[in-house]
């Protein structure tokens, strides 16, 4: 298993979606424990449950946002997909003003979001994308660590 360089996390996206996987477990909880004996069946109290359930975990699933850089390659996972890409597969980065999150140019002519870097992080959010940009330039080559924008 390859060393860790860097890991690479939104500093608002992390907390604030964990306390609301716990206060959305809590509510639906307390809501279907009040149903119970006023009309309302227990399969609707196990529905109301669900859904809860659902929305914590696809809460918690965005807290666990991340990119995290080895030597050899960068493991991105975001909200629903994770993936793995050598760094000789990145042909540019960009950040461009207005962008939620950084995007890498792919050879294969894939763009990939990553959403670990993100604008509503602010001046720390344009810090990480340039410490993204160094280690792409460093594992691949100068042309490639570019941020589409300068001061972006």
């Amino acid at each position: 298993m390859s060393t860790q360089v860097a890991v690479f996390r939104p500093r608002r996206g992390r907390w604030f979606p964990l306390a609301m996987a716990a206060v959305s477990l809590a509510l639906t909880g307390t809501i279907a424990a009040l149903m119970g004996g006023s009309g309302w069946s227990v399969g609707d109290q196990l529905m109301l449950l669900g859904i809860g359930a659902a929305m914590a975990g696809l809460l918690v699933r965005y807290a666990a946002i991340r990119a995290v850089a080895t030597h050899e390659d960068l493991t991105v996972r975001n909200l629903f997909l994770t993936r793995t890409i050598a760094w000789s597969e990145i042909e540019s980065m960009r950040f461009a003003h207005g962008d939620p999150w950084v995007y890498a140019a792919l050879s294969d002519g894939d763009t990939l979001g990553i959403m670990a870097i993100q604008r509503a992080d602010g001046d720390w959010g344009r810090e990480e994308a340039r410490r993204l940009a160094a280690l792409v330039t460093q594992h691949r080559g100068p042309s490639s660590g570019d941020l589409g924008e300068p001061g972006a």
